[in-house]
């Protein structure tokens, strides 16, 4: 990474040794012109307090679309600086002013260390209110003389695939000096910056939530479904609030579940819903990041669960209730011993009822008139 800058300062060092103290990573002090001559070698851009040689600097690196971290103090060219970039802007008063730094807790893009930041010396700067044009994140607040304003000291903020931090203050050798005055180490000041450029630095997009689950699940089974969550830095984040979201396929019923924090993943049991087939989809609470999926709960058969006998128990009952076990094999054996069996014995039983022809006496009664007429008739008409 190139550290840009058309004056000298400690900080140019400051950042440097801060950098490098990863190995693998590279940063070089270069003047503006120098950086234009050599351009294809860096991925991320510190500029240090632009000036006015950096109208072509930033024209470059929009060209490039690299990131960037801005760092101004009171040798900045506020005037060009705004309009250089449409992201910020600075009120110019011509005065400076001393700003103490404080952390901002509620800070997500990435995990910040302890430093003890309220101890550190404060950082010089143009005075009065810089005015954000896209969304922005805080990490460190401007703070005097004990009191906190509600304006950024360092931000950081992605716009449009690309990400930029700005550090509004000059003196930060002064903080590593600091904190190895308090520590005896340069190690957490160093981290903090590592992590600062390691955010700035990454294009690579990974996925920050991953879900583990199965496309099916026995419905005795336990249906757990794990998740990771990741801030920015692509570090676990233990502090994240998700939830998912499943909907019945078949009675389009809806129900939400929290996920719960267990070492290193979220956790959700969903062991008590009902069979039948389901999408879902997980997302954190503030809804930028979200995953869906299916997932299938089969009924529980009792009788599918078992693929073999349990022979012990099947002989234990048979010499209980005074029976004999056979294997598949003993069918000759089985047919023998129920046909010499005397309580499988073939008994014939018979049975016998008798039913008058007409069971009806009115009837029978109607029958008879019927034929009595009949013979009165003919006798009648001479027919007998």
């Amino acid at each position: 990474m190139a550290i840009v800058s058309d004056i000298i300062h400690p900080d140019l060092g400051a950042l440097k040794k801060s950098i490098e103290s990863n190995e693998q990573r590279n940063a070089e002090i270069l003047s503006s012109s120098e950086f234009l001559n050599q351009y294809d070698d860096f991925q991320l851009i510190i500029a240090y307090q632009p000036t006015n040689n950096f109208r072509s600097l930033f024209k470059e690196i929009e060209r490039l679309k690299l990131n960037k971290l801005i760092v101004t103090g009171t040798k900045t060219n506020w005037s060009l600086l705004n309009q250089l970039q449409d992201h910020f802007s600075q009120e110019i008063t011509n005065q400076t002013e001393n700003f103490q730094p404080s952390v901002n807790q509620n800070y997500s893009t990435f995990i910040i260390d302890d430093l003890n930041f309220d101890a550190f010396p404060p950082l010089q700067s143009e005075f009065g209110e810089t005015t954000f044009k896209v969304p922005f994140e805080t990490l460190l607040f401007k703070t005097i003389n004990g009191t906190q304003l509600k304006e950024p000291l360092l931000s950081t903020f992605e716009i449009n695939d690309k990400r930029e931090a700005l550090l509004l203050g000059e003196g930060i050798w002064r903080w590593r000096a600091q904190s190895y005055l308090d520590e005896k180490s340069f190690n957490t000041f160093d981290n903090f910056i590592g992590k600062l450029v390691q955010y700035l630095s990454s294009k690579q997009r990974r996925s920050r939530l991953n879900v583990n689950y199965e496309s099916f699940y026995n419905g005795n089974d336990n249906v757990k479904i794990t998740a990771q969550y990741f801030n920015k830095n692509y570090e676990f984040d233990a502090n994240a609030n998700i939830d998912i979201t499943l909907k019945n396929k078949l009675t389009n019923d809806t129900k939400t579940y929290p996920f719960v924090l267990k070492n290193t993943n979220y956790q959700v049991d969903l062991s008590g819903l009902e069979a039948g087939e389901y999408v879902f989809t997980v997302k954190t609470s503030d809804g930028t990041i979200s995953k869906s999926g299916e997932l299938k709960i089969l009924d529980y058969n009792v009788e599918q669960q078992f693929l073999n006998a349990n022979v012990v128990k099947l002989e234990n009952l048979a010499s209980k209730s005074d029976g004999t076990s056979y294997f598949i094999d003993d069918t000759t054996t089985l047919i023998s011993d129920l046909l010499s069996d005397s309580r499988f014995a073939t008994i014939q039983k018979s049975s016998k009822k008798i039913v008058p022809l007409i069971d009806w006496k009115y009837l029978l009664a109607l029958i008879a008139l019927s034929l009595a007429s009949e013979w009165f008739i003919r006798k009648y008409n001479g027919l007998i």
